[in-house]
């Protein structure tokens, strides 16, 4: 058993890549100890030899004493209330694999997944509601326009933490705030997630058309219109979402949020820095398939994932149900699943848009 870290609430951390360590930032530079899963012992004792995580974000630096390393997740979610799940969707089954049905009875789980659970096609709620009993109120969602690289440098950044719990949702947020990351807070769960799968689709696309060599005009219109087809899904899939359209619900800071304005920072602000970023991993993988890499050479490449290739397959699925019109979507799909050359994928795009 790792030991206990906090006389207040304590953080469990599964996950250890560049968003991950960019959380657990946050957290230590508030003065919080966390419990943190890394996957060897090899790992753990070379972290604590640098201060740092010896694969990514090696500019953060890390005050090891606030840190309890465990190489075993059970170990780090017992003597955690709050687990945080930094994980890539992909790997969400395996690094979860093993554990009791019962391992998250009474935790809090607050998930920085941007994906969907490939094999099922579900969010992470439906995924642990299903697999271990996770009510929908002990599941909190923690989004944004935010590149853990800029985190690391502390340039001004957003995240907005969803719950369906107003006071839950705003004590989590508050262990992440600093002068440099602010904290906004709203109730819609399923919404932010799925603005979060899709706009990692549209960056796919968009950096598609970089290497391909359309312009910035072109890319402008595609990202409009990605924004648009994106409301629509979340309106279709029952997320009353509307652009310019402003509910004010509960506060962060005294200051009143917008919780279904879709030009706010968790989905449209998200998408933008998506497709635009030279951070981002979306981007840049669609970039390499506009250049001409294959699927393969791409994700051998870029030795991260890019979340997302599998996305645009589980919306395509998901769609199915939800027929939302989502032509730009599926062509990303077409492309990335079913050898649509991006030549053809891209004039198929060009006559949806307006």
């Amino acid at each position: 058993m790792v030991e206990t870290v906090s006389e207040s609430m304590k953080f469990g951390l599964i996950g250890s890549g560049s968003w991950g360590t960019a959380l657990a930032k946050l957290l230590t530079d508030n003065h919080n100890a966390i419990n943190w899963w890394l996957r060897s012992d090899e790992k753990i004792t070379n972290f604590k030899l640098r201060r740092r995580n010896p694969q990514y974000l090696r500019s953060a630096k890390f005050d090891t004493k606030l840190i309890k390393f465990s190489a075993k997740p059970e170990e780090v979610i017992a003597d955690s209330d709050i687990v945080l799940i930094a994980v890539p969707s992909a790997y969400v089954k395996e690094a979860l694999r093993g554990l009791n049905k019962s391992v998250f009875d009474g935790k809090k789980i607050l998930s920085a997944v941007k994906g969907i659970i490939p094999d099922q096609n579900i969010l992470l709620n439906d995924f642990l509601k299903e697999k271990f009993g996770v009510p929908i109120e002990n599941y909190f969602t923690v989004l944004g326009p935010c590149h853990a690289e800029e985190v690391a440098a502390e340039k001004l950044s957003y995240l907005t933490f969803s719950g369906v719990n107003k006071k839950s949702t705003e004590e989590i947020a508050s262990y992440f705030a600093t002068p440099y990351l602010r904290t906004i807070q709203n109730s819609d769960v399923l919404g932010t997630q799925y603005a979060a799968v899709l706009k990692n689709i549209y960056a796919i696309g968009a950096g598609i058309a970089h290497g391909m060599g359309y312009g910035d005009n072109f890319l402008s219109v595609l990202i409009a219109n990605s924004a648009d087809e994106m409301a629509g899904f979340l309106r279709k899939h029952g997320q009353h979402v509307e652009v310019g359209r402003v509910e004010h619900k509960f506060a962060s800071e005294n200051k009143e949020r917008s919780v279904t304005n879709y030009a706010a920072s968790v989905y449209l602000g998200d998408l933008l820095v998506t497709c635009y970023s030279l951070y981002s991993r979306n981007r840049t993988f669609g970039n390499m398939i506009g250049q001409g890499y294959s699927v393969k050479a791409a994700q051998l490449e870029m030795k991260m994932v890019a979340e997302g290739y599998n996305a645009s397959k589980c919306i395509h699925i998901i769609n199915e149900n939800v027929k939302a019109e989502i032509p730009i979507a599926d062509t990303i799909y077409e492309i990335l699943w079913k050898s649509l050359s991006p030549e053809k994928g891209f004039e198929k795009i060009e006559s949806v848009l307006i």
